[in-house]
């Protein structure tokens, strides 16, 4: 049984001018005893930076900075830069994020060695239209049709010479290389996909031309239960296992009150990540406290950050696009859990169950604008 503990609200919007609308969406990354939060910090007119803030141990804010530490420079994000996510790969931190021009929002990435400068890499995801995307995955054979269709929202433009370019969010990465190559996922409503390249550098229209020719393979996963029926999307960089990547993601379910976000819970294959191994059938965690149903928009739950302390995980995610929050488990039960839920295929690998009596899961260490509908994440 997993028991998941709401530790509340850790971070709100202050007076100052680049997050006096609200803070959500934090990309989270420990270092020793400290952890590195980057926040999605949103001002009047819904335009985003990124902010920052430090806590000692996982609750504790210890810093807090006054400015913003990442903000538009390029077209591709002018109208902000929203939602990161980030990882250490072997001696650099990758941050990646939503890039919005007014338009288009598409995932994008940005380096450091320092956790203080960062060098914007650009784009990440495919420069393709729409309509391209769709003759490329008709050409490719069957996959969800919910792919390419009823996809109204590239079509309720009344300007033809508006171009709207296939979204392509949540960008996340693995925290080292797999088979020696990068690894990310991807979310192109409505599943998750994967992508593996040596370098960043080989992400060309050629690549992606030929990914999306083959692209029932590179889908890692598409909505299977009811509280995700709508669509998913990456979450939290996955976490490194014995038996797996656990991968803390989020569903959307539509329902009489709208569309509700969940935090929740799969297990991937370790050296072929393209492979689900389990999947929780029920949602890890869903919108109930008052902080989570009401705000800037309602029913949100959506975890992009995780720091393990012990065997206890916590994870950091946007409640109700207002706020920033906490909840806590302890990351055994989480894998017993999956390890509960292995898919016929997957039952093949070692089941043996963990305890907190024994050591912990094995983790990898690596030292007024154009507004987007509110509800398109």
């Amino acid at each position: 049984m997993i028991e998941v503990k709401k530790e509340g609200i850790l971070l709100t919007k202050s007076e100052l001018e680049f997050e006096n609308e609200g803070l959500l969406n934090p990309a989270v990354i420990r270092e020793g005893d400290s952890v590195h939060i980057f926040y999605r910090a949103v001002q009047l007119w819904n335009q985003s930076t990124i902010g920052y803030c430090r806590l000692d141990g996982p609750l504790n804010i210890a810093e807090r900075c006054e400015k913003p530490v990442i903000v538009p420079e390029f077209d591709y994000e002018s109208q902000g830069v929203e939602d990161p996510r980030i990882t250490k790969i072997d001696d650099t931190y990758y941050m990646s994020y939503t890039g919005y021009d007014g338009i288009n929002a598409r995932g994008a990435l940005a380096t450091s060695k320092d956790l203080v400068t960062f060098t914007k890499q650009g784009l990440v995801v495919p420069p393709i239209s729409y309509a391209h995307f769709v003759f490329l995955v008709e050409s490719a054979g069957k996959v969800n049709e919910n792919y390419y269709h009823n996809h109204k929202f590239y079509y309720q433009e009344s300007d033809p010479e508006e171009k709207i370019l296939l979204w392509d969010k949540n960008v996340v990465f693995f925290p080292r290389r797999i088979n020696g190559n990068l690894v990310f996922l991807h979310r192109i409503r409505p599943g998750i996909q994967l992508v593996s390249v040596k370098e960043i550098a080989d992400l060309t229209l050629e690549f992606w031309n030929d990914y999306f020719l083959n692209f029932q393979d590179h889908i890692v996963m598409d909505p299977v239960h009811q509280h995700e029926s709508s669509y998913i999307g990456g979450g939290c960089p996955p976490i490194e296992t014995e038996h797996g990547w656990v991968l803390i993601y989020h569903g959307v379910e539509e329902t009489e009150d709208g569309l509700v976000y969940s935090a929740c819970a799969a297990l991937l294959d370790l050296n072929d990540p393209s492979k689900e191994l389990a999947r929780l059938p029920e949602a890890l965690f869903r919108p109930e406290e008052e902080w989570e149903l009401l705000g800037e928009v309602n029913n949100v739950c959506f975890p992009t950050g995780t720091a393990l302390f012990g065997d206890t995980l916590f994870i950091y995610y946007g409640a109700a696009d207002s706020y920033i929050a906490t909840a806590s488990l302890k990351l055994t039960d989480l894998v017993n859990a999956l390890l509960d839920n292995l898919t016929v295929e997957s039952k093949t690998i070692e089941t043996t169950k963990l305890t907190e009596a024994t050591e912990p899961p094995v983790v990898h260490k690596s030292h007024k604008p154009t507004k987007k509908p509110k509800n398109e994440k």
